[in-house]
């Protein structure tokens, strides 16, 4: 049974940081690929930002420049470096862990969340 949790939401001030952290456990198989998403009350769920196995990345458009995406490994953990947060910011984030199947076909695990709270 995989399991996947988040940790590190807070309330922050504008223009303050917080790194969330993501672990991953119970996983038999690879996770090639950890996806940092969050959703805002009454807006859709959004991906923030992407790591690949080989440490690729990928982000979304208002984050870049002030959000970074680490993994660790060794400690089956991943990081999402947040500075200079805006009280656009303010959603609960969520870690995916994503596992490609040979048929193409992907298994899609979830973490519960973490609030961050960004107060203007």
């Amino acid at each position: 049974h995989v399991h996947v949790a988040e940790s590190g939401g807070g309330l922050v001030q504008t223009g303050g940081s917080l790194r969330l952290s993501c672990a991953v456990s119970g996983s038999t198989v690879s996770i090639e690929v950890m996806v940092w998403h969050r959703q805002a009350p009454g807006k859709q769920r959004e991906l923030v930002a992407a790591i690949g196995a080989e440490d690729s990345t990928n982000y979304a458009d208002s984050v870049k420049g002030r959000f970074t995406v680490s993994r660790d490994n060794a400690r089956n953990t991943v990081y999402l470096q947040m500075n200079n947060l805006e009280p656009e910011d303010t959603a609960v984030y969520y870690c995916n862990a994503r596992h490609n199947r040979d048929d193409l076909s992907v298994d899609d695990y979830w973490g519960q969340g973490t609030q961050v709270t960004v107060s203007s």
